[in-house]
């Protein structure tokens, strides 16, 4: 048994350590953060029973980044220890207990963990003078070039009497929304895609060259303090107010807390709002707050005694490949997805997970029956990260991708030469080309038709209401009235038919930028779409443009400017517009007469984060009712930033530049009364 135990533990050390390299030295984990959690508790356990066969260099004392790279080491000036974790409300009162023991505190303070790449400052004198990677958590990478390309971490601290030495303690992050923009992005440009934000951060942070570093959105939240000399603290929460005097970027997402059920709390209130952030995070951090008691409580191998991780449930999950299927999407691009054994993931079942394209399939090593690894943050799809080799038995076999559409059978190809994506040629009839693309032009993003969702778009045409797109504003009640989903169980019409109708009449009066969204044309999203229609001013003059004035136009670029030329180019994408306009769409950008108050006029915003009463188009447009411009990016142009609910690097530039932020309360102000009601 004794024999078994010693095997037992040097099997988990193995495995520990070999997973601890595949993330943090090639970014590239083959195992969710549960499970690697799962195995360290083991081994922890193990070690406890059995002391006399723990292993002189343990993982389970060590942290785990410490493995070169191309970059230079150096040496922290103090140790960066990583956090013991925790994964429920009876290990959390164990914990409490234990500091009991040995101290009283009288407050605490919570913080959401951000999951990132851990990074250490240090300024001398108030300047910017190295940036290390954790490491093994005395000596890291040197990454500071490409530390200094990040806009949110400044080169000199702000303010008087800065101290002598300061380390400062952090993770940079990789913000949600512009993770996902990156990734298609990338994809869109054959490039290999990130498995998570975090892995995209340390691959960011981690490139040879800081110009590429510089163009990756990264950002930054401090998280605490390492050598101090010249300056002391009395609090962790002192400390981090102090820190935002110096002009680093300190997180509004911590509470000061003077009871374990106010703890309690916190952790519930972010375990239900973890995707409201711009970012992600894993858990919850529990720290003493007085610095004196941190001081006597002091440290572990690997941790501080005063400090702990709250993890909440694993969003990465493995689960049974049972086959590989294909989609057809609106543009016509077939997108292998695999069918799974149901998994409940992230708070919901899911049996389907995306794989991109044919080459990632392959790229990533996965054979249909693979126990596999999945990822879903919110409402993100569920991705495929990677099989678990170590669980195949042979009976897997590799995907073939098919040669010819599943849904009109033509012969599936590559439409422009070193494009990793296959497509149907078929664009004008395949069926599942019109109903996404019916599908789209309902939703949300595009002309946000009432009713117009994904079954009302496969009914009008297998029903044969309509042919394609070109068809859709010239619908009838009697039309619609030959459709049993338009239908009640009594044969009359249904309550959705008004509905739609009123509904497809108010599209035709959307600003152009919409139409231009709605066509489907590859690469043109509202921000394309927007500087379009502001630059030409109807969608004559963009089918006339050349494709020098259209990659002139800022947002715009050679690549979309070519996707336009193309797709005017063809008889029926003309036929679509020609009937669209017979109808009455609206397909010019016209100066609307507005009846709204000019509270804005001359003023230019930028709104970011998620509003409750707006959605971010509706605020742009209620914005230039009254008068006023909206701005993708903020500069020393801006003259306010609307911050709602998870506002990412905007407000932090807003922060930097010294421009005004607003909450929703005191922009609904601006709006009745213009700038001078809000003082």
């Amino acid at each position: 048994m004794s024999q078994e135990i010693r095997h037992r533990i040097v099997e988990l050390c193995e495995q520990i350590r070999d997973h601890q390299f595949k993330y943090y030295a090639q970014d590239k984990p083959t195992i969710s953060d549960g499970e690697f959690d799962a195995l360290l508790l083991e081994l922890k356990k193990l070690e406890a029973a059995h002391p006399e066969f723990k292993l002189q260099d343990s993982p389970s004392d060590l942290v785990g980044g410490g493995f070169a790279t191309h970059f230079q080491q150096s040496d922290h000036i103090e140790k960066m220890a990583s956090l013991d974790n925790i994964f429920d409300g009876d290990e959390l009162t164990t914990w409490f207990e234990r500091i009991a023991k040995t101290s009283t505190t009288n407050t605490w303070l919570c913080e959401v963990k951000v999951d990132g790449l851990a990074i250490n400052l240090l300024y001398e004198k108030g300047k910017l003078t190295k940036a290390l990677t954790r490491g093994n958590g005395v000596t890291g990478e040197d990454v500071t070039l490409n530390i200094r390309t990040i806009k949110t971490i400044p080169h000199e601290l702000e303010g008087k009497n800065l101290p002598d030495i300061l380390e400062v303690r952090g993770e940079v992050f990789f913000p949600i929304e512009a993770f996902n923009e990156f990734n298609d992005l990338q994809e869109e440009l054959g490039k290999e895609r990130f498995a998570n934000p975090r892995n995209a951060a340390a691959g960011s942070l981690r490139q040879k060259d800081p110009r590429v570093t510089a163009s990756r959105p990264l950002s930054m939240v401090v998280h605490g303090i390492g050598a101090a000399t010249g300056i002391t603290f009395d609090s962790q929460s002192a400390a981090y107010e102090l820190l935002k005097v110096f002009g680093l970027p300190t997180s509004t997402r911590y509470k000061v807390v003077k009871s374990a059920k106010e703890v309690s709390e916190f952790v519930s209130y972010y375990a239900d709002h973890r995707h409201d952030i711009e970012h992600e995070i894993d858990g919850i951090v529990i720290k003493v707050n007085e610095i004196p008691i941190q001081a006597e409580l002091g440290f572990t191998a690997r941790a501080p005694k005063w400090a702990i991780a709250y993890k909440y449930p694993p969003e990465e999950v493995t689960t049974k490949l049972l086959d590989i299927k294909v989609s057809v999407g609106r543009t016509g691009r077939v997108t292998p997805f695999a069918f799974m054994e149901p998994v409940k993931v992230a708070g919901s079942t899911v049996t389907n997970a995306t794989l991109h394209n044919a080459e990632e399939v392959v790229r990533k090593g996965i054979l249909i029956g693979d126990t596999v690894l999945i990822r879903k943050a919110g409402d993100v799809i569920p991705e495929v990260l990677g099989p678990v080799v170590a669980k195949r038995d042979g009976s897997e076999k590799p995907f073939v991708m098919p040669t010819k559409c599943p849904d009109c059978g033509s012969k599936l190809r590559a439409i422009t030469e070193g494009d990793v994506d296959i497509r149907c040629p078929n664009t004008q009839s395949c069926p599942a080309q019109l109903r996404e693309r019916i599908y789209y032009i309902g939703s949300r993003v595009a002309l946000d038709i009432d009713v117009l969702g994904y079954e009302a778009a496969s009914a009008l045409l297998e029903d044969k209401l309509i042919i394609d797109e070109s068809d859709l504003f010239a619908l009838t009640e009697e039309d619609l009235a030959k459709s049993q989903f338009f239908l009640k169980k009594d044969g009359s019409l249904g309550l959705n038919v008004e509905k739609f109708l009123k509904g497809l009449e108010a599209a035709k009066a959307k600003p152009l930028w919409r139409i231009l969204v709605s066509l489907s044309i590859r690469h043109v999203g509202p921000t394309a779409a927007q500087a379009l229609a502001k630059n030409f001013g109807s969608i004559s003059a963009i089918s006339s443009a050349s494709e020098s004035e259209l990659s002139e136009t800022d947002g715009v670029g050679e690549v979309i400017a070519k996707s336009i030329i193309e797709w005017f180019a063809i008889d029926w994408h003309q036929e679509i517009i020609a009937k669209w306009e017979k109808a009455g769409v609206q397909l010019v950008e016209v100066a609307r007469e507005s009846t709204e108050p000019q509270t804005l006029s001359g003023l230019t915003l930028v709104v970011t984060g998620s509003l409750k009463d707006f959605t971010r188009d509706g605020a742009s447009e209620v914005i230039a009712l009254h008068g006023g411009k909206t701005s993708a990016s903020v500069s020393k142009k801006t003259d306010y930033v609307v911050a709602g609910e998870a506002a990412g690097s905007k407000l932090a530039k807003a922060e930097e530049l010294g421009v005004r932020v607003l909450n929703e309360s005191e922009f609904k102000i601006l709006l009745a009364d213009g700038p001078t009601a809000l003082g």
